[in-house]
């Protein structure tokens, strides 16, 4: 009889299978290929109106209090930086200077979080010494976080 030797788990080996994507992460996904899609049929005559229709229209599905902040940020930002171009990443209201996302709006609600995040990416110029933030979260709007918010959208975009 031969004996058959199980081979033994790895000491390191995780238990826990990963799923892979949430679901949030997944439609979040599925939203970014439509984008892309209709950004393709649109071609280079799409304009700033198209997209900022895109991004009041995500926003009113918003529930409160994400749809008034989300209301309240981009007339923060077109005041701010009306250079930007209003457009959605990734199902969120974004804003894109020569085609580059520079900031974003993420409602509590698009992964289940407790806040809503406004974010930079890397094509912002926010750079300050070695280290400084890209991301901020949002409980409530007030004058002083537009006040704020307002200066950053203007240095990022300079």
């Amino acid at each position: 009889m031969k004996d058959t030797q199980k081979s033994p788990k790895s000491a390191t080996a995780i238990d826990k299978t990963s799923e892979g994507f949430t679901d949030e992460e997944r439609a979040a996904i599925k939203e970014r290929a439509r984008e892309l899609k209709a950004a393709t049929r649109r071609g280079p005559s799409a304009d700033k109106a198209d997209g900022e229709s895109a991004v009041l229209a995500k926003i009113a599905e918003m529930p409160e209090p994400d749809r008034a902040m989300g209301e309240r940020l981009h007339a923060v930002i077109k005041a701010s930086a009306p250079a930007l171009s209003p457009r959605l990443w990734y199902g969120m209201p974004a804003y894109a200077k020569d085609g580059n996302v520079v900031c974003f709006f993420q409602s509590a609600q698009k992964f289940k979080t407790r806040y809503a995040t406004l974010g930079f990416m890397h094509e912002a110029n926010l750079d300050e010494g070695a280290m400084w933030p890209t991301a901020f979260a949002l409980k409530e709007l007030t004058a002083a976080e537009e006040a704020r918010i307002g200066a950053l959208v203007k240095k990022a975009v300079s």
